[in-house]
């Protein structure tokens, strides 16, 4: 299975660093020396990974054959893909991958069904689920325990206790 690890940013300087955007709550393992990733678009990959650093509170990689900022520049905007053992769960039992939440169905706290997990959408301060209801119509939730307090594998749901106004038509976070 594959999943999006990463999205490349800006050059960063002038020896072929790139900037990312972190999509993996794993960066040390998915995106350490040596890891081959494919990429989207497909024709710029796939990219090995020759170092890593943090600077100023940014993660930059350098990728073997890229030792300029033109060739840095021209993989801007091109998302990390990891090959990913379906069955592997991430260390924290808070944390989820994406194709263990798409699916699922959402329901609230007093077992009211809300719809079902069909997009993750992640933003820098949190995700959010995109919840497809019975009829079409769709509902962003925030991704946040206060909002999300348990996620049922075995049962295939969610378990949401919504804010006030959320769920009301229109509603999203």
């Amino acid at each position: 299975m594959q999943l999006v690890v990463a999205r490349i940013g800006r050059a960063h300087g002038i020896k072929g660093e790139v900037t990312v955007e972190v999509r993996t709550d794993e960066p040390e393992l998915r995106l350490g020396p040596g890891a081959v990733l494919a990429t989207d678009p497909a024709s710029t990959g796939p990219l090995t990974i020759e170092s890593g650093r943090v600077h100023s509170g940014r993660l930059l990689l350098r990728f073997e054959g890229v030792r300029d900022r033109s060739g840095a520049e021209a993989l801007r905007n091109t998302l990390l893909i990891a090959e990913v053992d379906p069955e592997e769960t991430p260390e924290d039992p808070e944390e989820f991958y994406d194709h263990q939440l798409i699916d699922l169905d959402v329901v609230t706290v007093d077992g009211t069904e809300v719809g079902r997990i069909t997009e993750i959408s992640h933003l820098p301060y949190h995700d959010l689920l995109i919840v497809r209801r019975p009829d079409g119509s769709e509902v962003m939730v925030p991704f946040v325990g206060e909002i999300v307090p348990d996620i049922d594998l075995e049962e295939q749901k969610a378990v949401i206790d919504p804010p006030p106004g959320l769920l009301d038509e229109g509603g999203t976070a």
